[in-house]
């Protein structure tokens, strides 16, 4: 398994492989990895993508959250094919991810978790991150095959990791 960024030519394999129906979420993602917000990080085993995570270079994405840790880079949208869970491919993106955050300069990355995720949570923690004692509302919306637009508001905690990078202006001292 190899973790890289994402290429124009990988969009539409990515949606056959780990389909978001008509949100086109890896689209929106390879554009602002265009755009220089972010890089949108793939797992491929051979040739097919068995996972994905974006590292939000301006903060995180939600408001408050990134009030309260400017400038630290948020690993997000974080997916994983169903039948490769248990198998190391998250935590082979999350290492790219910190990898990145180090490379650039970062002496810290954070992600968020979603309250009901035991299971992810646990991985985290496992892997060195901590709990912040920030609670959040993580919004965003989807449309269902039908067409329909739904609001959602998951209740979240964020979660940081120290990494060896150093940089002012990441929301560290």
């Amino acid at each position: 398994m190899i973790v890289r960024r994402c290429r124009r030519q990988d969009v539409d394999v990515l949606e056959h492989h780990l389909p978001t129906g008509p949100n086109r979420y890896h689209e929106a993602r390879y554009l602002r990895q265009r755009e220089g917000f972010s890089t949108f990080l793939i797992a491929c085993a051979g040739d097919v993508p068995v996972g994905s995570g974006e590292v939000l270079w301006q903060g995180p994405k939600e408001p408050d959250v990134r009030a309260r840790f400017p400038g630290c880079p948020e690993i997000n949208g974080l997916a994983v094919a169903p039948e490769r869970r248990s198998q190391g491919v998250g935590t082979a993106i999350i290492r790219a991810a910190e990898q990145l955050a180090t490379q650039r300069g970062h002496h810290r990355i954070g992600m968020g978790v979603d309250d009901d995720n035991a299971r992810a949570a646990a991985l985290y923690l496992r892997l060195g991150y901590r709990d912040t004692g920030c609670h959040y509302l993580d919004r965003y919306h989807y449309t269902d095959e039908r067409g329909v637009r739904h609001e959602v508001a998951d209740p979240c905690r964020f979660l940081v990791k120290e990494v060896s990078g150093r940089r002012r202006g990441d929301g560290g001292p």
